[in-house]
């Protein structure tokens, strides 16, 4: 069976509030413990009032401590953001506090805008320090030598499994360069999956970390009681995402009957290429969807998403996708 894990943003609905949305994501990660996800995730957002998961290690604490088996990390956290030396600490500490349950996704876009960037204190060019960050982090878990000067306290000694994320071919080529497992967003970002997956698996070299090249594919997936039910949930992800491109982003909307009439044919060329990995429907389509697609692209693991409005059906379609997931 391909494992499958999920990828959650802490969604915050119109009418609803930032407490109800992090309720909700301990709630789902419960539920997807029992329906065998092996992963929740959870992503680095600024400035994006929909999205409640900006202070991501302290979520990732949260949901953690109000599971048990689920491993809980990030997917991920935006190391130009950060100084390396504070996310081992942090991600050291959650390991310390949950063995074997805590994973690391670092990516390189600072996940904001330019004038969030410098309310954070960092700078836009911090990303090209991206590989010469991701090695200064990964020394801090290493165990401390005698006589280092700086060591992460937690974090050095402690084994926090370390994944690069992307959407591109830089963070393909840095993966497979330093042996890391590589995570790939193509829920929102697919065009340079192919190549992206054939030069990490040619290039990719073994190290103490990972023996043989892993990839994690992302995936939307919406499913409901028919496939009608399900394209009317699926236009709340459409309209948030027009709505980040029209700089109007704000709380999660609810569903709409006619997204035609809603958006402009431009933006729906542009939604249905960048959700283009999206399996959409009732039961049976979701089955068969999910199918194809690992059959296409053989990941080693799926992370499944879903933009829903309302919660219990948020809980439903993740369910649905469980169940799909199971004869794969």
């Amino acid at each position: 069976m391909v494992p499958y894990s999920l990828l959650d943003l802490a969604p915050v609905t119109e009418g609803s509030d930032v407490g109800t949305a992090l309720a909700n994501s301990l709630d789902l990660a419960r539920h997807a413990e029992q329906w065998g996800y092996r992963r929740f995730w959870l992503a680095e957002h600024h400035n994006m009032p929909g999205i409640a998961s900006a202070a991501t290690a302290v979520l990732i604490a949260h949901v953690a401590a109000g599971t048990s088996t689920i491993r809980v990390g990030a997917g991920g956290i935006m190391l130009p953001n950060h100084s390396p030396l504070q996310v081992a600490e942090q991600f050291g500490t959650l390991a310390a506090l949950h063995p074997d349950r805590i994973d690391l996704g670092l990516g390189r876009a600072p996940g904001t805008d330019r004038p969030t960037i410098r309310a954070l204190r960092r700078y836009s060019e911090s990303a090209d320090a991206f590989p010469q960050d991701v090695a200064e982090l990964l020394h801090y878990f290493e165990p401390a030598q005698p006589g280092q000067a700086v060591r992460a306290v937690p974090g050095a000694g402690i084994q926090v499994p370390v994944w690069l994320l992307g959407s591109s071919l830089f963070s393909a080529q840095l993966a497979a360069a330093i042996g890391l497992p590589f995570a790939f967003a193509s829920h929102f970002a697919p065009d340079a999956m192919d190549d992206a997956l054939a030069l990490y698996h040619r290039e990719f070299t073994p190290s103490a970390r990972l023996a043989k090249p892993y990839v994690m594919l992302a995936l939307n997936v919406v499913a409901a009681e028919d496939d009608a039910e399900a394209r009317h949930l699926f236009t709340t992800q459409q309209q948030s995402f027009v709505n980040l491109r029209r700089g109007q982003a704000g709380l999660v909307p609810p569903p709409i009957d006619d997204i035609e009439a809603w958006w402009s044919p431009v933006e729906k060329a542009g939604v249905e290429r960048a959700l283009g990995c999206a399996v959409i429907g009732g039961a049976e389509t979701v089955k068969r969807g999910i199918s194809d697609f690992v059959t296409r692209y053989r990941p080693d693991e799926l992370l499944l998403t879903a933009n829903i409005f309302d919660h219990e059906k948020r809980l439903r379609s993740f369910e649905m996708a469980a169940k799909a997931m199971a004869p794969l």
